[in-house]
């Protein structure tokens, strides 16, 4: 193990992981946003070494980015004083800015992305599938006592985002525009990312909005899958589709603030199919590889899994129930050529399709997953 966790983003409970964590081991928690906080590191050595048999936790630390080069000295002394891995827990919010700050641990550092709740987890703790699906993952959304208390906190996150977490990365990024394209991918969840259409209607360049794309991207808020392709020569779409990840921000975005107003609107069986890739591919972890299948004859499949070992599955995503396979899928099928089927749909009943192909629940095709990945 190594002596650094670092983790993120920072709206997924990482506080009440870092009191936990506290609770059952000698440690210290800073938040590095509370300027008596950041006062305590004036002198990192000598804050450090006064804590050097305690796990020391530091929350916001990409607020304090020149702490880095001192870790890593801290550490590596450590370790010629014969003193264990696992010394540090950084918590951070801006994923790709934590990266570039944190490459100076190379070596010392273990990353790991704290995602939202997840199906798995809200079945575990008695929460309602359906409204994770229309809250969103985030503790304070999906947890909050009414769907107004849910909304609001989810546009106060919208607005700390766009207002103070990206402008303190350094970015000179008009809050508006990057506002508007966040809620026209939105609009578009689970489409074709094509930035020149996104261009014309925000009326600035294609290489701006691939850079915006990006950021949204690097800051885990938005999920580029890539398409799948085939050594066969196939015609086969080659842009990636777009989804932003969690589904109670796709529904803030578009002012739907109740299961009703999601399931009137069209956007409802885009939004059911982005849920539920993205509690898939949480669960799955980082020794699968995601990608879609879509030929430019009209064959589909909304997500491929593909393991080292050359091993494949097909999964469709359905809101209907009783769902049945659609031509597109089985064309889909004879060119990857899976191991398994499954069809994901709102319900818990499983039972099979045909040979090879099964329709299931979320919770269960996760439950699948999760039991590959031990």
């Amino acid at each position: 193990m190594p002596a650094v966790v670092l983790l993120g983003p920072r709206q997924c409970g990482k506080t009440t992981l870092a009191e936990e964590i506290g609770r059952e081991l000698r440690s210290d928690y800073l938040d590095l946003e509370r300027s008596p906080d950041r006062e305590l590191l004036a002198q990192p050595l000598l804050y450090l070494d006064q804590h050097a048999d305690d796990l020391v936790i530091l929350d916001e630390v990409q607020r304090t980015p020149g702490l880095f080069e001192e870790l890593r000295g801290v550490i590596d002394r450590g370790r010629r004083e014969g003193r264990g891995n696992g010394r540090f827990l950084l918590l951070g919010s801006a994923s790709g800015e934590l990266l570039r700050q944190s490459e100076s641990l190379a070596g010392r550092v273990a990353y790991m992305d704290l995602t939202p709740f997840d199906a798995l987890e809200a079945s575990a703790g008695g929460l309602d599938l359906d409204a994770l699906w229309v809250r969103g993952g985030f503790p304070n959304s999906v947890l909050a006592a009414n769907d107004a208390a849910s909304t609001l906190w989810r546009d106060d996150f919208i607005r700390s985002y766009l207002e103070r977490d990206i402008p303190s990365l350094g970015l000179h990024i008009p809050a508006t525009t990057l506002e508007r394209l966040w809620a026209m991918l939105a609009h578009h969840q689970g489409g074709l990312l094509n930035h020149s259409v996104l261009a014309r209607s925000l009326g600035i360049g294609g290489n701006t909005v691939a850079r915006y794309v990006d950021l949204l991207v690097d800051l885990l808020l938005v999920r580029r899958l890539p398409p799948w392709i085939s050594n066969e020569g196939k015609k086969l779409v080659r842009s990636p589709k777009v989804y932003v990840r969690d589904s109670g921000i796709v529904h803030t975005l578009l002012r739907l603030p109740t299961h009703d107003d999601v399931l009137r609107h069209p956007i409802a069986g885009p939004s059911w199919e982005g849920f539920a890739i993205e509690n898939l591919l949480n669960v799955a972890g980082y020794w699968v590889d995601a990608s879609f299948y879509r030929s430019r004859g009209g064959a589909e499949a909304d997500l491929v899994l593909s393991w080292r070992d050359g091993r494949r599955w097909l999964v469709e995503v359905k809101r209907a129930l009783g769902p049945r396979l659609s031509r597109g899928f089985t064309a889909a099928w004879e060119d990857v050529k899976p191991e398994r089927g499954f069809v994901v749909y709102p319900d818990t009943k499983r039972y099979p399709i045909r040979k090879d192909v099964e329709a299931i629940g979320l919770v269960e095709l996760c439950r699948e997953l999760e039991a590959l990945g031990r």
